[in-house]
């Protein structure tokens, strides 16, 4: 039995509030308090997740439609923005841009990878979000978080869906992080911020 690449590379966004990107990235730029936060071990390391009841809830419903959509092969990016909770200003964005292999059909077989070595990639982004500290600006306010899912034009939203401006950081700075792919997908990682130090 193997995990189907879909699977993987949602789990890696949200995977029902459990480890992977998107809990490591909001317990480390400090969005919710560290008492919502449990600790497992995964690939190795020791990852901060949630146990906060409706944020697991909201994350296994994106998920749910990340999967579909990566299935269809109709997402480009996955993106976390990170924002001030009082004005809205957009203070970072954490890009996940996927490649899809295009020669793959729904009826063919996915390119082999063995898990390990996805696993060891997806470690490798993982350490670096939590690296990210080291650089990366304080967040001195009270933070609130979107996901931006782009997809091709043709999708349909699902209800309570909307559509969302790009939420774009004005003058940002960018760091690139690792690359990982599974059989079907590539990912570049990278984090846009708001440079506070500048002058």
């Amino acid at each position: 039995w193997r995990l189907h690449p879909h699977f993987l590379l949602a789990c890696f966004l949200a995977y029902q509030g459990r480890d992977y990107g998107i809990n490591s990235i909001l317990y480390q730029r400090g969005v919710y308090p560290q008492e919502m936060f449990a600790t497992v071990q995964k690939y190795g390391l020791t990852i901060l997740v949630t146990c906060d009841k409706s944020l697991q809830k909201y994350l296994d419903t994106i998920l749910a439609q990340l999967k579909y959509w990566l299935e269809a092969k109709a997402v480009h990016q996955v993106v976390l923005v990170i924002s001030s909770a009082d004005t809205k200003e957009t203070l970072e964005r954490w890009e996940f841009r996927i490649q899809s292999d295009e020669e793959m059909t729904n009826n063919s077989k996915p390119k082999e990878k063995e898990l390990s070595d996805i696993q060891n990639e997806i470690k490798s982004v993982i350490r670096q979000i939590v690296a990210s500290v080291t650089y990366l600006p304080i967040l001195e306010t009270a933070c609130a978080f979107d996901l931006l899912i782009y997809t091709d034009k043709k999708s349909r939203l699902p209800n309570n869906w909307e559509d969302s401006p790009p939420l774009l950081i004005e003058g940002n700075e960018t760091v690139h992080l690792k690359s990982f792919s599974t059989s079907v997908h590539t990912v570049d990682t990278a984090v846009c911020y708001k440079n506070t130090f500048k002058m």
